[in-house]
């Protein structure tokens, strides 16, 4: 008589069986039929052949639909991997690589249908795809460069528009919703020539406007996708020298970065609204923001290329004299933030996707958010002594 399972079981109940038991395999069955063998190798190997089978979905997809039905299969995994507690730059990363491979699918599919296969062009994700850190939650936000000779120069960029809105619209199909500010590819205002983006920046970096600090906000974080990756590296080289020329733009943007304060309290551990959203405080406007704003700031002043926040606070550290273990202690506080909403997307998918109410944290919970939005507070503080604010 062994201990068996039904083959309509999950795995969780395998596992669970096989540790009340002491025992390494199950048989599973049918009708009082074997049918096969579960083993402990089994399903420690799950999540890895579960990656890879979705990886495999996504880059197999034939049509829109299946690879409608593959995307469905990232939003479980993230799940299960935030049950067991899989560290937050490595989820992030993970998300993000997953996303690239559904937009990268979705533009080969496209690519197909419209004529853009003798244009050299490059599509690009911008904010948070840009840096790697997305999360559950996310909209699209991506654009276009491209090369043209002047007198195709519109024909060309018609052709990309036609073909950008059919991806965008394929990316929303695969849960991926369109940018409400209309930050996308099929959007003429970012399908543009290389020169016209040089322009674009040109113009926010000489002219720091509140809307053009938004934009640099966004642009800056510019990260290839698919195409001619070379436009890409170009556009960011340029636009790197351009930001440390003007050191006046990088001041504008330290001003802008220390004008939400975290919502840290006097008197009270935190500070949680009053309005709309009683008792909670915005994970994103209040610490996340506060990170990823100093993070570009500083690279850019010692003309670090990559996007990614954490990868930018450990190449500038050593040039702006801030220490291995601080800088391991921001990445932390910023993952740790980066998990915490992660978790409260999870389990409450149909609340503000930012925010947190820190009386339903544990007390460890809201020690450690407490301690990471007071590193956030000593970014601010570098920025505000550096630039002399």
């Amino acid at each position: 008589r062994p201990i068996t399972l039904g083959s309509d079981q999950s795995a969780y109940e395998a596992a669970l069986a096989m540790t009340r038991n002491a025992v390494r395999h199950i048989p599973v069955s049918e009708d009082e039929r074997l049918v096969g063998i579960v083993s402990e190798r089994d399903l420690f190997g799950l999540q890895r052949s579960s990656l890879h089978h979705i990886g495999r979905a996504i880059s197999a997809a034939a049509n829109v639909e299946a690879l409608q039905a593959a995307s469905a299969g990232i939003g479980r995994l993230i799940e299960r991997m935030l049950a067991q507690g899989v560290a937050g730059e490595q989820l992030t990363r993970l998300i993000s690589s997953l996303n690239d491979r559904v937009c990268q699918r979705a533009i080969a599919l496209e690519t197909e249908h419209h004529a853009v296969g003798d244009i050299s062009f490059c599509w690009l994700a911008l904010g948070s795809e840009g840096r790697q850190e997305q999360t559950m939650a996310t909209d699209q936000d991506n654009a276009i460069v491209f090369e043209a000779e002047p007198e195709v120069l519109e024909a060309r960029r018609a052709h990309l528009l036609e073909f950008a809105r059919a991806v965008n619209e394929v990316l929303r199909q695969c849960g991926f919703p369109l940018c409400k500010g209309g930050i996308m590819a099929s959007n003429r205002a970012w399908c543009l020539h290389s020169n016209e983006w040089f322009a674009h920046f040109s113009d926010w970096v000489r002219n720091p406007t509140p809307e053009a600090l938004l934009n640099a906000a966004i642009f800056f974080d510019l990260r290839a996708i698919e195409g001619n990756h070379r436009l890409a590296t170009k556009l960011r080289a340029a636009v790197t020298e351009l930001a440390v020329s003007r050191s006046i733009f990088l001041r504008h943007l330290a001003v802008n970065a220390v004008q939400t304060a975290p919502p840290l309290g006097l008197l009270r551990d935190f500070v949680t609204d009053d309005d709309e959203y009683p008792g909670t405080i915005d994970l994103k406007a209040g610490g996340i923001r506060i990170f990823v704003d100093a993070a570009r700031i500083m690279a850019l002043s010692q003309r670090v290329m990559e996007t990614s926040t954490a990868d930018r606070l450990r190449l500038v550290g050593h040039a702006l004299h801030v220490s291995e273990q601080e800088t391991a202690a921001l990445i932390d506080a910023f993952y740790y933030l980066q998990v915490l909403r992660l978790k409260h997307q999870q389990l409450h998918p149909h609340e503000p996707a930012n925010r947190v109410a820190p009386l339903a944290l544990n007390d460890l919970e809201r020690r450690v958010l407490k301690e990471s939005l007071r590193l956030a507070k000593t970014l601010q503080t570098r920025l505000t002594l550096d630039y002399q604010l």
